[in-house]
């Protein structure tokens, strides 16, 4: 698992509970950040896959 992977896992962690807080507190603006940080995080983790997957290309 490359770091960009587990890093984006966490964002996505990290982006729903702030998704979940805002929808709770009617906080809109923390809402829409949980969002931004959940894409950032999936994109960030797909990144990581690609490299991950270049690299093991590379070895063979």
């Amino acid at each position: 698992m490359h770091k960009d992977e587990a890093n984006g896992a966490g964002k996505q962690v990290k982006g729903a509970l702030k998704d979940a807080a805002g929808g709770l507190t009617g906080d809109e603006n923390m809402q829409a950040e949980g969002k931004m940080d959940k894409t950032e995080g999936k994109m960030q983790q797909k990144i990581g896959e690609v490299k991950e997957g270049v690299r093991d290309a590379l070895k063979r």
